[in-house]
């Protein structure tokens, strides 16, 4: 297919379809590799910054800012080491109408340039969130109402950037007198003045302030004043009427109002509670004030045992979100960077994400840090890598220098999993322990916790042993019994030299301190008692 040029394919010929809309989400450091969209591609970033490469052209890219790719176009991103990278993807096709068979279009669509103006940027992110939350919706009438949603999105941007000069100059008048309360939020200031000073009418004034930050003008400065408050709440000991002179209130008892209603608590409430947090940046770049000495917290994840060597007991894990607000949590840990269970949660309590595939002794200090149990997690790694340098010592009579080792399972039905940086493998490869092989450090390098692969796949990850984990589920077993007792099982070195050691996932298959700390005991009897070639018990 010849891709088409803007003057053959004006706007009223076109037709639009979204495909797909994802919120991709991942640390700092990360890179994409060289990719080449298949479809019609925007990418909307809210968070993170560094090189965008398209088509050999690499440009600046940084929250707050859009791009709009047609199909064939290659495209690399390349996040920087300050946050983490957080965007939407939105994938579609444009159709072309009165052609003889509505011919697919890949041309430009709006301009011969990838980045696309935006104004404001909130009202964009606003559409696009309202997309991606309803992408799970099978109703017929929400997928009708979706269809709506991204063509008021694609409507958007073609208004930022197909308008008039008017309208245009406008919003900048608007978005001047934005400037002006931030430098003049002390002094009385009104609707009416700020659109005088806009020359803008009050009606349309308010309403273009709103499209720019999301709030109408007098919550805008309302919402200034008391973040200002707050620092002077923090670092300041004058009397609370000097405070609401400071910021521009009239009167203490107005601020203090005020106040309540931005915060839910008051002026004084808030210097004493704010003594007692701190702020921490989580694994996917949120700011979060956090308790110094957290009392009620609740772990979603799968390494609760992290936080039991610290000497933390949760007061629940994994709970579900309806039920949060009954345990009271003043934290909650969330080992996943799914962005909508974030939002939801993080509305009953200070919330954290938490990368529970990282390595052991991150995720211990990161705790300590956050939790106050600095000097206690430090004291356990001390004690555990002896410990481990000890096992490891003890069983060079076992394991062969350079001996390779894989951990297999099935699970999800009849799905043959091979484990990464998560569950048992997480202690078996160790610099004085087992090594990895070629495809399976390639997922560890990728920070992958565990990597689906087929049956036929299995050789290439197999290593000099192998770890078979007995799944919980029988449909599960019976697939693992029926691979075990296969001629391509048979063929593999690891069953033939009788390397092989079945061990039960529910018990063994995690990556906690604690599970860690067990294994190191029960690792030697597991490697010497070894399964006959061509039998499964």
């Amino acid at each position: 297919m010849i891709n088409q040029t803007w003057a053959l394919a004006p706007l009223h010929s076109l037709l639009f379809h979204m495909l797909e809309i994802e919120l991709v989400v991942h640390p700092v450091g990360w890179s994409s590799g060289q990719q080449t969209t298949d479809a019609h591609t925007l990418l909307l970033f809210t968070a993170g910054s560094g090189s965008l490469l398209l088509d050999d052209k690499s440009v600046r890219f940084t929250a707050d800012k859009c791009y709009l790719m047609s199909p064939g176009t290659s495209l690399q991103i390349d996040n920087e080491y300050d946050s983490a990278v957080r965007f939407y993807r939105i994938t579609f096709t444009a159709i072309t109408l009165g052609s003889p068979l509505h011919d697919t279009y890949t041309g430009n669509i709006l301009t011969d340039r990838h980045e696309l103006m935006a104004y404001p940027f909130s009202r964009l992110i606003r559409l696009a969130e309202e997309l991606y939350v309803g992408i799970d919706n099978s109703c017929d009438i929400e997928s009708f109402k979706q269809r709506i949603r991204f063509q008021e999105l694609l409507s958007f941007l073609v208004e930022q950037n197909l308008q008039s000069d008017h309208q245009f100059n406008s919003t900048q008048s608007v978005e001047s007198t934005i400037h002006y309360v931030k430098n003049n939020y002390t002094h009385n200031i009104t609707v009416k003045k700020l659109a005088q000073l806009a020359n803008v009418p009050s009606w349309q004034y308010t309403s273009i302030f709103q499209e720019l930050t999301g709030k109408k003008p007098l919550d805008y400065l309302t919402e200034l004043r008391i973040s200002r408050s707050k620092e002077l709440l923090i670092n300041s000991k004058a009397p609370l009427r000097e405070i609401a002179r400071r910021v521009g209130f009239a009167d203490e008892y107005y601020f203090n109002r005020r106040f309540r209603h931005t915060t839910g608590m008051t002026p004084k409430q808030y210097a004493r509670y704010i003594c007692d947090t701190t702020k921490v940046r989580d694994w996917t770049g949120h700011e979060v004030e956090i308790p110094t000495q957290p009392q009620r917290i609740i772990y979603y994840g799968e390494t609760f045992g992290d936080l039991l060597a610290l000497g933390i007991e949760a007061v629940g894990d994994s709970i579900h979100p309806d039920q949060l607000e009954e345990l009271k949590p003043d934290l909650i840990i969330l080992a996943s960077s799914d962005e909508r269970k974030y939002n939801k949660i993080s509305k009953v309590a200070p919330t954290v994400t938490f990368n529970s595939f990282a390595p052991l002794d991150k995720r211990l200090k990161t705790l300590g840090n956050w939790l106050g149990k600095k000097r206690e997690a430090e004291q356990w790694l001390d004690t555990y890598n002896d410990k481990a340098h000890l096992a490891w010592k003890q069983l060079r009579n076992i394991i062969e220098p350079g001996e390779t080792a894989s951990v297999f399972i099935y699970d999800h039905g009849r799905r043959l999993f091979v484990m990464g940086a998560s569950g048992l493998s997480s202690m078996l490869y160790h610099p004085n322990g087992f090594q990895p092989v070629d495809k399976i450090q390639e997922v560890l390098d990728e920070g992958k916790g565990f990597e689906e692969i087929s049956a036929a796949g299995l050789p290439s990850y197999a290593g000099d042993r192998i770890f078979m984990l007995i799944p919980e589920k029988d449909e599960s077993r019976k697939a693992m019994e029926e691979m075990m007792n296969s001629a391509l099982w048979q063929s593999l070195p690891a069953v033939r030299n009788g390397r092989i050691h079945v061990v039960e996932a529910e018990k063994w298959n995690y990556s906690d301190a604690m599970t860690r700390e067990r294994l190191l005991d029960a690792l030697p009897p597991i490697l010497r008692s070894r399964q006959a070639p061509g039998s499964f018990a």
